[in-house]
C-alpha cells in the first residue's frame, strides 16, 4: 500500500462534527481518553519526561520535577518520588521539588496549556524529516521548563510542544483538553466498589492479619513478593486495581502507608496492618503485573502455608542483614512450600524482575542474553539445592548484597559477597557431585518440572529488547543460545536481588553491586542447565557462550565443571545433546508448545513460508533493524499485526561495560510472533498483504543504515507521518480486544525518528 493511499484511508472520516454541549463529568471523560491515547504513552512509569507520570490523576496533580529518577552519576541515593507512596498532598510535593503544570486560576498560563499549544502553534512538517535538534536518546539532557521559564524554552525550541516529536492533537482532540482545562481540569470520579468487591477486601484483609504466628509470617512472606502486583479480585472483565501495601490504620479505617524504601525494610511500629491500596490507574504494559485474588487462591495459601504441621516460635525481626536474607527470615516456613507458591505464578515472579522496578534498565539488563528459555527444577524430587539441611547451612553464604551507606563505599563490599557466592558454589558443586546423580536415577519423575500437567507457567522464554525486556509462557522462536534452569534458591535470589532489594532511587554503587552480583545467578541458572548434557559436551557449550570473557570468568567455570564432571546418564540420540534436550523439553512441559505465539496457525501457508526465512536466515543483514517492530499485514479478507523481534549476537554478556566491542551482528537473528509482544515498540510497519513479498525480501537483503531508511520510507510509519496517532489507536483497539488482563498501553520512548542518515542522497 503506498502511502499517500495510506494517508488518504486514514484521514477519511475526519472532518469536525457539531460538539454537543458537555456535563463537567462527560467531559472529563473525553479528555481522559485524549490524556490515555496521546500522553500516557509517553508519560509513564519512572522514566516519565520530567517525572511527569500521567497514568493516575495524582501524577497530574503532582506535577513535574527537574530531577532525573535515572542518574549513572548519581554517588549518593536520592530522594524517592514514589506516586501514591512517598507525599500525599500538592503541598508534600511542592517541598520535593515538583511544579505545577495546572494552572487553575489561569488556565491558559498552566504548561501543560502552553505546551499543547506550542504544538499547534509549530506542527510538525508533515511525513517529512523532523527539524534539528531533536533529541530520542533515553539519557538526552532533559529539558523541563518552570512556568516562569516557558518563554524561553518556546523560543529556543518552539517544536518541542507536546507530543513531543509527534503529529500535533486533531482540532477536535486539542479542543477537548482546552475545553477541560478552561473548565479547570475536572477529575473523572472513581466508580464506587461493588459491595461484594468490598466484602472480598474485607474477607482478604482478615486473613492477611490473622494474629497467630504462622499466618503473621505468611502474610510477611506475601507481602514481600506481591508488593509490587497489580492486585484484582474476581473477574477480570473491569478490574479495579489494588496494590497490597503497609499501613499504620487497621482494616475499616482510612489507609495510613507506611512507606520504606524496601519492603523488608522495619515499618517503623510493632503494630502496623497488611492493606490493599486502590490504584486509579490505566495500565500501562511496561508495569502492569496483574495477579487475581479470590477463593481458589485464599484455599492454595491456605494449603501451602497454614494446613501443613511446622511451627513459628518466634517472628523474624528486620534487622538489615537478617531481613534481606530470604533463607534465614523465612526459614520456618518449608522451603518446598516457598518453591511451590512461586512456581504456582513462575511467569509472574520472573515478571517482577523484568518489568517491575526498573523502565529503563541498560545496566539492570545486559546480564542477559537477548532471548533465552527458562525451565524449573521439579519440586517433587529433590533437586540441586532444595534438600533443607543444604540450605540450612548455606544460609549465611546465600546472602544477597544490601545497600548500608548509599554510596560507592558500597562497592567495596563486593569482594566480601563474593567470597560467600564462592563458598556457596564450592558447597552446591560437592552437593551435585555426591549426590544429584543418584537422586535422578533412583526416582521416576523427571527432574524438570512438567507444570503438573496443567500449569503453563513450567516454560518460559525471557526476551531482552537493549533496555527493557519481556517474559512470555511457552517456548518461543527456534532453539536459543542458552537455556536456564531455575530452582528454588536460585528463583529466590533472584526476586530478592533484583525486585524486593533493587532501588531505583539509589546511588550508582547500588546499581552496579546488583549487576555484579547477577552475573553469578546467571552463571548458575545456566549451570543447572548444563548439568543436563554430557559431560563432556559441557566445555565446549560454556565456553561458546563466554568468549572473549575475562579469565576471572572463565577460571571460575573452569574450576566449577571440573568438580561437577560427573554424567547424569542421559541416553542423547544426536551429536546436538542441547537442541535435542530443549526439543525435547517443549514436548514434555505442560505449555511449551504455546499457540498464541506461533505464527503459522494464524499467518497462512504463504505468509509462514516468508516468516520461515526470515527467521531462518541469520546475519548482519539483521542488526540493521531496531529490537522490536509491529508489523501490520493489511489486505481484502486480513488485518493481523505480527511482532518482529531482533536477537543481537554477543561473544559473552559477562561484562558490564563495552558491549558494543562484543556485538556479533553475524550471529543477529529474528523472532517472529502474532501479536503484539513488548511494552516498547521501536517502529510500526503497515504492509499490503499483496507486497509482503517484497517486504520481507527487502528486509533479508539490508545492508546499511540507507537500505533500513528505505524500508521505513516505503512501508514505515515515521513519527511525523499525520496517520501516526491513526495507527496508534488501531493497534490500541486490537490489544483492547484480545482481551488480556494483562495489557496496557504501549510507550513511545523508544520509537525511532526515521531521519535520514547523513550521507543519504536525496
Amino acid at each position: 500500500m503506498s502511502r499517500p493511499l495510506l494517508t488518504l484511508l486514514l484521514v477519511l472520516g475526519t472532518a469536525a462534527l457539531p460538539r454537543p454541549a458537555l456535563t463537567q463529568e462527560s467531559l472529563a471523560v473525553r479528555a481522559a481518553g485524549v490524556i490515555e491515547q496521546r500522553c500516557m504513552v509517553c508519560h509513564g512509569c519512572y522514566d516519565a519526561p520530567c517525572q511527569l507520570k500521567l497514568e493516575a490523576r495524582g501524577g497530574l496533580e503532582r506535577g513535574a520535577s527537574k530531577a532525573l529518577v535515572y542518574d549513572a552519576a548519581r554517588l549518593l541515593d536520592a530522594d524517592m518520588t514514589r506516586l501514591f507512596l512517598d507525599a500525599h498532598s500538592e503541598e508534600k510535593w511542592r517541598k520535593k521539588g515538583f511544579y505545577p503544570v495546572l494552572d487553575p486560576n489561569q488556565p491558559e498560563l498552566g504548561l501543560m496549556h502552553r505546551m499543547l499549544a506550542l504544538k499547534q502553534a509549530h506542527p510538525l512538517p508533515v511525513s517529512a524529516p523532523l527539524p534539528e535538534g531533536f533529541d530520542f536518546a533515553l539519557d538526552r539532557e532533559q529539558q523541563c521548563p518552570k512556568p516562569d521559564e516557558f518563554d524561553r524554552f518556546a523560543s529556543e525550541y518552539p517544536y518541542w510542544g507536546m507530543p513531543y516529536g509527534l503529529p500535533g492533537l486533531e482540532p477536535a482532540e486539542h479542543s477537548t483538553l482546552n475545553d477541560w482545562l478552561q473548565a479547570g481540569a475536572p477529575a473523572v470520579p472513581l466508580p464506587d466498589l461493588e459491595p461484594e468487591l468490598l466484602r472480598a477486601i474485607e474477607r482478604w484483609e482478615g486473613f492477611l492479619n490473622a494474629a497467630d504466628n504462622k499466618s503473621r509470617l505468611m502474610a510477611r512472606y506475601l507481602y514481600e513478593h506481591l508488593f509490587l502486583a497489580s492486585l484484582y479480585f474476581g473477574d477480570a472483565g473491569q478490574p479495579a486495581w489494588f496494590r497490597l501495601v503497609r499501613s499504620k490504620t487497621p482494616p475499616g479505617e482510612p489507609l495510613k502507608v507506611i512507606a520504606t524504601r524496601r519492603p523488608f525494610d522495619a515499618p517503623g511500629s510493632d503494630i502496623f496492618y497488611y492493606r490493599f491500596m486502590r490504584l486509579p490507574v490505566t495500565p500501562l504494559a511496561k508495569i502492569h503485573m496483574p495477579y487475581r485474588l479470590d477463593d481458589k487462591r485464599m484455599a492454595r495459601y491456605r494449603e501451602l502455608f497454614l494446613a501443613p504441621d511446622y511451627a513459628v516460635e518466634t517472628l523474624p525481626g528486620y534487622e538489615p542483614a537478617l531481613a534481606s536474607n530470604p533463607f534465614k527470615t523465612f526459614e520456618a516456613i518449608p522451603a518446598n512450600l516457598r518453591y511451590h507458591f512461586l512456581l504456582d505464578e513462575a511467569r509472574f515472579t520472573i515478571m517482577n524482575f523484568i518489568k517491575g522496578p526498573v523502565c529503563r534498565g541498560r545496566v539492570a539488563l545486559n546480564v542477559i542474553e537477548d532471548r533465552f528459555w527458562v525451565m524449573f527444577a521439579n519440586p517433587d524430587i529433590i533437586d540441586i539445592e532444595q534438600d533443607e539441611a543444604f540450605l540450612s547451612r548455606e544460609a549465611d553464604n546465600l546472602q544477597l548484597p544490601t545497600v548500608r551507606t548509599g554510596t560507592a563505599i558500597d562497592l567495596v563490599a563486593w569482594r566480601r559477597y563474593s567470597k560467600k557466592v564462592k563458598v556457596y558454589t564450592d558447597a552446591r558443586a560437592k552437593y551435585i557431585h555426591d549426590e544429584l546423580a543418584g537422586r535422578v536415577k533412583r526416582r521416576d519423575a523427571h527432574p524438570i518440572w512438567d507444570g503438573d500437567g496443567v500449569n503453563d507457567n513450567a516454560a518460559l522464554t525471557i526476551f531482552r529488547h537493549f533496555d527493557s525486556a519481556s517474559v512470555e509462557k511457552g517456548f518461543i522462536g527456534t532453539t536459543p543460545k542458552t537455556a536456564w534452569v531455575i530452582s528454588y534458591p536460585l528463583l529466590e535470589r533472584i526476586h530478592y536481588l533484583l525486585v524486593a532489594n533493587y532501588d531505583v532511587y539509589g546511588a550508582v554503587s547500588h546499581q552496579l553491586v546488583s549487576r555484579l552480583y547477577m552475573d553469578f545467578l546467571r552463571m548458575e541458572g545456566e549451570s543447572n542447565f548444563l548439568m543436563f548434557m554430557p559431560a563432556g559436551e559441557r566445555e565446549a557449550l560454556w565456553r561458546h557462550w563466554y568468549r572473549d570473557a575475562p579469565s576471572s570468568v572463565t577460571d571460575y567455570l573452569e574450576e566449577h565443571y571440573a568438580v561437577t564432571a560427573k554424567d547424569l546418564g542421559i541416553e542423547y540420540q544426536t551429536d546436538d545433546p542441547k537442541v535435542e534436550f530443549l526439543e525435547a523439553m517443549r514436548g514434555h512441559i505442560y505449555g511449551a508448545k504455546n499457540p498464541r505465539w506461533d505464527y503459522h496457525g494464524v499467518a497462512g501457508e504463504t505468509t509462514s513460508v516468508l516468516f520461515d526465512d526470515l527467521v531462518a536466515d541469520v546475519g548482519v543483514h539483521n542488526s540493521f533493524l531496531p529490537q522490536v517492530i509491529y508489523v501490520n499485514v493489511v489486505g481484502p479478507r486480513r488485518d493481523e499485526v505480527y511482532t518482529i523481534m531482533r536477537d543481537a549476537g554477543y561473544s559473552n554478556i559477562a561484562q558490564l561495560f563495552d558491549e558494543a566491542e562484543r556485538r556479533l551482528p553475524q550471529e543477529d537473528s529474528l523472532t517472529i510472533v502474532p501479536g503484539f509482544l513488548g511494552a516498547y515498540p521501536n517502529y510500526f510497519f503497515m504492509v499490503n498483504e499483496a507486497e509482503l513479498p517484497r517486504f520481507a525480501a527487502a528486509v533479508a537483503a539490508l545492508d546499511s543504515e540507507h537500505a533500513y531508511y528505505r524500508l521505513q520510507q516505503r512501508w514505515g510509519v515515521g513519527r511525523s507521518d499525520p496517520w501516526f496517532w491513526r495507527v496508534s489507536d488501531k493497534f490500541h483497539a486490537m490489544i483492547k480486544r484480545d482481551g488480556d488482563v494483562g495489557a496496557g498501553l504501549l510507550d513511545y520512548n523508544r520509537y525511532q525518528s526515521g531521519s535520514k542518515p547523513r550521507d543519504v542522497p536525496e
